[in-house]
């Protein structure tokens, strides 16, 4: 079918449905919607058989749903109603949660129902919630209900004919800072914790703190620290630790609150964005190996043993690296080196694997060229020492989405196991840049050139099923987001203890020995980085302002080209098949 994607942004939902959609052979159009959009003046240039909206805040003009079938995917379950779903639904410590695909009509979110599916909700923030759960099930419903209007028979029920949860079912008002205010001299652990991961991405929680009013982004349990509640009482890789009624939270992210007529501001690592407003506080690290029934608290890098496995676990923010994230990640990896292991595991447990670069950090760097070129240098380090670890398997477990250098750190890995939801973008142009991280030996090895040359000229998200009939990834984790830890464990302890392990090091030292022969990794490097300086050093160069654009959160004036730049679907990627 002719399917039209309308959405608010291409977002990780819209990605997904677009990835999924594309790879049942459907041909795919999109539009990027703002309330200036004219929708009905753009939607019959697409001619679509259906119109699909997987993540729109708009209202669609009735003139296009009562034109064409249009099909709402909303993050919550049968009768919910309104804008902040999810945002109540982790506020409040829903166990369980739902969407719902509903027909485009006069009244939001009241439209007839082509179908439902629901999903856990774990103790973890809205946005790796959305991305996770929330997405699993909108995509098992959207794909139920695209399949049913295909069919041509199915009529859609009305809602008021259809039993609702009383609970979970209900209108909801928007989500605002009131609802949200936390009160640290009463509020407990739990109850703050909840506020914040409820406003984790977007839109944080509004707050005074050191005489500025700051959104707080993100939260996780401390169980040994304590203080004054509402006081800072430390610091940990950007973090900061803040005391509640009964115990402490660590805080990853903070953004300042906009001054008037000023540039939307940008959510940094808290001691960051806190600067010279910080007080002297102690830096207190998290060892890198936590023992046993050992007291609950946050790092953001983890390093942990099971016989001949080793997994190094990290989770950035956003899955954003900067320059700090990626040096201490490589000296975990350093240490994980140093180990008797003959496999190890390097990825999170779930969510984002990592998106490269840090953006954000680069944009509220003093010199951002100078902060990009030292970043770019720190990443490329990291994947060099992947690469050139011939004593062991290395595999990058991605139990979420990966893109730009992100996706190629994870082939600088000799296995790629993926959860079947996760979405690649392996490319780099829309921010304007030739990109790094060893990626013209890394990806040629694997899928060719030519395909190699298509998926960054393309610019497009795929699945992980697609990636693997690519060659991107070698095995599809079929598994919840929760179990992904466990199942990728299991997997790669039965591979340290399999027979043939100690050939197949050998194996890849030999190769990894025949590609240096050819052609160093030093090369690719120098020449991949001789581009990106000159691009990051160019203060006209496109990147600069794709970068501010990006992280200040500025709408687009349009929908990007390359989003309609021809039918959308697994076929037409050289190399693709099945």
């Amino acid at each position: 079918m002719r399917i039209l994607l309308l959405a608010d942004a291409f977002n990780s939902l819209t990605q997904r449905a677009y990835a999924e959609l594309a790879d049942r052979g459907h041909h795919l159009g999109v539009e990027l919607v703002t309330r200036a959009t004219p929708l009905a003046a753009l939607v019959p240039r697409h001619a679509p058989d259906l119109i699909v909206a997987p993540m729109l805040t708009t209202v669609v003009p009735r003139e296009v749903w009562f034109a064409w079938p249009c099909l709402i995917v909303h993050p919550g379950p049968l009768g919910d109603r309104g804008p902040s779903s999810v945002d109540w639904a982790v506020q409040q410590g829903a166990e369980r949660w739902g969407v719902t695909v509903l027909q485009a009509d006069d009244e939001m979110d009241g439209g007839a129902i082509w179908a439902t599916a629901d999903c856990p909700v774990p103790d973890v923030g809205k946005s790796d919630l959305y991305r996770n759960e929330i997405a699993d099930a909108a995509i098992e419903a959207l794909l139920t209900a695209v399949a049913r209007f295909a069919v041509g028979t199915h009529r859609p029920k009305p809602q008021h004919t259809l039993p609702v949860d009383r609970l979970l079912g209900c209108p909801r008002p928007r989500l605002r800072q009131e609802d949200r205010r936390i009160d640290w001299a009463t509020a407990p652990t739990e109850t703050v914790l909840r506020t914040l991961r409820a406003a984790d991405s977007r839109p944080g929680v509004r707050d005074e703190l050191l005489g500025g009013t700051w959104f707080l982004h993100g939260g996780h349990p401390e169980d040994t620290l304590t203080g004054r509640p509402g006081a800072l009482l430390a610091t940990r890789n950007g973090a900061v630790c803040r005391a509640t009624a009964d115990g402490a939270v660590w805080i990853p992210e903070l953004r300042p609150a906009r001054t008037p007529g000023g540039p939307a501001a940008v959510k940094l690592p808290a001691t960051l964005a806190l600067g010279d407003r910080l007080p002297p506080l102690p830096e207190i690290p998290a060892p890198l190996e936590a023992a046993d029934g050992a007291p609950r608290t946050w790092s953001d890098i983890r390093y942990h043993e099971d016989g001949a496995a080793g997994f190094l676990r990290f989770s950035f923010p956003g899955g954003a690296m900067s320059t700090d994230h990626c040096r201490r990640l490589l000296a975990a990896y350093r240490h994980a080196c140093t180990r008797p292991t003959s496999v190890l595991v390097l990825g999170g447990q779930r969510d984002f694997f990592s998106n490269g670069i840090h953006l954000n950090v680069i944009e509220a760097a003093a010199d951002p060229a100078a902060e990009s070129w030292a970043n770019i240098n720190a990443i490329d380090d990291l994947v060099e020492a992947v690469l050139t670890t011939t004593d062991r398997l290395v595999v990058a477990a991605l139990g979420g989405n990966a893109a730009a250098g992100g996706a190629m750190l994870a082939l600088a890995a000799d296995e790629v196991w993926c959860r079947f939801a996760a979405v690649l973008n392996p490319h780099y142009r829309l921010m304007g840049l030739h990109g790094s991280e060893y990626w013209t030996y890394t990806l040629p090895r694997r899928v060719g050139p030519e395909t190699a040359a298509h998926l960054m000229a393309r610019a497009l998200p795929i699945t992980a099923a697609h990636g693997q009939r690519l060659g991107l990834v070698d095995r599809i984790v079929d598994c919840t987001a929760q179990e992904f830890g466990d199942h990728t464990g299991r997997l790669a302890r039965r591979l340290a203890d399999s027979p043939g392990i100690q050939s197949r090091i050998a194996a890849k030292k030999a190769r990894r020995e025949s590609d240096e022969a050819r052609r160093p990794l030093a090369a690719h490097r120098d020449d991949e980085l001789a581009r990106m300086r000159r691009t990051f050093f160019d203060p006209d160069a496109p990147y600069h302002a794709l970068r501010r654009a990006f992280v200040r959160k500025e709408g687009p004036c349009g929908t990007p080209a390359h989003l309609n730049a021809g039918a959308a679907g697994a076929s037409t990627m050289p190399g693709a098949h099945g």
